[in-house]
């Protein structure tokens, strides 16, 4: 049976990078098997929760050297990713693009602003403040929900996969 869910308390910084980490290898496995697949995942969480740490970890695990700006006031961030393999000449290009719909007041700016034509390019979506777009997003194929603990970097992260896709990156985290 497939496991659609996975679940870990993140004690510090470090535990949170390695989840991110483990995310970004499920990832790797799925866009090396099939450049042209396109994924929606959703970051939910109060303020403070470390959505934005979390996507910055996740797109450096994935292989993006540069810096990863927190897209707040830009609302999308792009992150051209090449994904290597054991095989050089096998590299696999995709694009991150790194949403933050925090500012947002109104489904209607996220129409106006053109982003819908990113979420069919090959690469994933990663959207921050979901709900601020109201209806207007195309379904997520993995949510992932954050919330803080009680020291300031420890938060109890949740995934959820809502499609075979998400379920297959979702199933690369689980122990062997």
């Amino acid at each position: 049976m497939a496991q659609n869910s996975f679940n870990q308390y993140c004690r510090q910084e470090a535990d949170t990078t390695a989840l991110a980490q483990k995310l970004a290898l499920g990832l790797s496995h799925l866009f090396q098997a099939d450049q042209s697949i396109h994924l929606n995942i959703s970051l939910e969480g109060d303020l403070g929760a470390g959505k934005t740490t979390f996507a910055r970890h996740l797109i450096q695990a994935l292989g993006y050297a540069g810096r990863v700006k927190s897209p707040t006031y830009t609302l999308c961030e792009p992150y051209p990713i090449e994904i290597n393999s054991d095989n050089p000449s096998s590299a696999v290009n995709i694009k991150a693009h790194h949403f933050d719909l925090y500012r947002m007041r109104d489904p209607l700016e996220w129409q106006e602003a053109g982003f819908a034509e990113h979420f069919d390019e090959p690469g994933f979506c990663l959207v921050e403040w979901p709900g601020k777009a109201e209806g207007a997003l195309p379904a997520f194929d993995i949510e992932i929900h954050l919330r803080a603990g009680e020291d300031e970097s420890a938060r109890n992260i949740s995934l959820q996969a809502n499609t075979r896709h998400g379920i297959a990156v979702i199933e690369e985290l689980l122990p062997q």
